[in-house]
């Protein structure tokens, strides 16, 4: 039991440098893990939520515009299309469910879109899921709204509550409708971006007060479920192909996986400083240790007279680099889910998506394993010049 009192007591003894070099090391751990859940959480929550829809019927733009718009309600409508055009497609063979949804209101910052029953009543927003109500029930055709969980849950609505819209998707408080709407609903938690919405009848929008008459009877887009993956293919080429009045944002998943695609240096990005802090973590646990040597070379010295073999000592010293690293390991799982849980927490906000804080993944054991072999490589230089600590030199009397 020599050699780990040994480390003990160096540890206790440098408490402070080991701390510091332990937390460089939990600040790398944590980061590199919570990048990486963070990013590959993140693409696979985005391309998977759909809403249950396989495409956006909009206006002539940006298919990403589209599907941003609709199925996450980030963006603005990139312009609106006739409600011939989404009877149009209702009736299309190859179409298995169409809705529409009309947007430009908010209430405080968040989103009012007008739908149709239909949305909570016939749509599955996941496989064999559809739309639960937490307490009340569906709009008609009245000045009504279905609240998402999450808004409701921020806004502090109950059933029976009322509130009057504001023009335009950012909020301003000179831009208050006229009309009064009563909550009859709240949704059950979806995780989606749905739980974000307000959701009213689309006539509601249609002929709120300020907007143009002109655009009475008009959508912003359509949410489609196709009956097979080639009717996308088909109506791919008649609206975005042989049309060049509307876009048929398909399938919404791959474009949602294409955006990853392009932003994916900000994620190298994040590696790259993660890394980097791993590295200067590896050069703090050098430094630490090297910088005990000469304090600790008497005790050394008489660990040889008693037997110790070079190899033992070698192997102490990388021993306590690899107990530093284990430490900083450790403590890197609390930055780790306190960072995840920041982001998914803000993401949630922003989207509705949300991240499973508590979802495993090799990286979980792959990366503090590989922080303690980092550490212990740091500490082979400081452990070579303990193997070459000159025991009759050391121990002799000073005169």
């Amino acid at each position: 039991m020599t050699i780990p009192r040994l480390i003990y007591r160096s540890l206790r003894q440098h408490a402070l440098s080991t701390l510091v070099t332990a937390g460089s090391i939990a600040l790398a751990a944590g980061l590199l893990m919570a990048v990486w859940m963070v990013k590959t959480q993140a693409q696979r929550a985005f391309t998977e939520t759909t809403t249950g829809f396989d495409a956006v019927l909009g206006a002539r733009g940006s298919k990403l515009q589209l599907v941003l718009n609709a199925i996450f309600h980030l963006e603005a409508s990139p312009g609106n299309l006739a409600w011939a055009d989404y009877e149009q497609i209702a009736k299309h063979p190859a179409v298995k469910a169409a809705v529409p949804i009309a947007v430009g209101d908010n209430f405080e910052g968040w989103r009012i879109v007008g739908t149709v029953p239909e949305l909570f009543t016939t749509v599955e927003f996941d496989a064999g899921r559809r739309y639960a109500f937490a307490s009340g029930g569906i709009f008609g055709d009245g000045r009504e709204a279905v609240v998402g969980s999450f808004a409701a849950q921020k806004l502090g609505w109950k059933v029976g509550d009322t509130f009057r819209p504001y023009h335009g998707l950012n909020f301003d408080p000179a831009a208050q409708h006229e009309e009064v709407f009563k909550v009859v609903g709240i949704l059950a938690p979806t995780n989606t971006p749905a739980d974000r919405v307000i959701w009213i009848p689309i006539k509601g929008v249609q002929t709120m007060s300020g907007h143009d008459p002109r655009a009475a009877t008009d959508v912003s887009a359509v949410l489609l479920q196709l009956r097979a993956a080639t009717a996308g293919i088909m109506l791919d080429v008649m609206y975005n192909k042989q049309g060049n009045r509307l876009t048929l944002a398909y399938p919404t998943g791959a474009i949602i996986a294409d955006l990853f695609s392009k932003i994916g240096w900000f994620d190298r990005v994040l590696e790259l400083v993660a890394y980097l802090v791993a590295l200067v973590a590896a050069g703090s646990v050098l430094a630490c240790i090297y910088a005990s040597m000469s304090a600790r070379q008497r005790d050394i010295a008489i660990l040889r007279a008693l037997g110790a073999r070079r190899r033992t000592i070698f192997g102490a010293v990388v021993a306590e680099a690899a107990a530093i690293g284990a430490l900083g390991a450790v403590a890197g799982f609390g930055i780790y889910f306190g960072l995840l849980v920041g982001v998914a927490e803000v993401i949630r906000a922003q989207t509705g998506v949300v991240l499973a804080v508590s979802e495993w993944h090799e990286v979980l054991w792959m990366c503090p394993l590989g922080m303690i072999v980092l550490a212990a490589l740091g500490g082979i230089v400081p452990a070579v010049k303990a193997y070459r600590v000159p025991v009759a030199e050391t121990l002799a009397p000073v005169s």
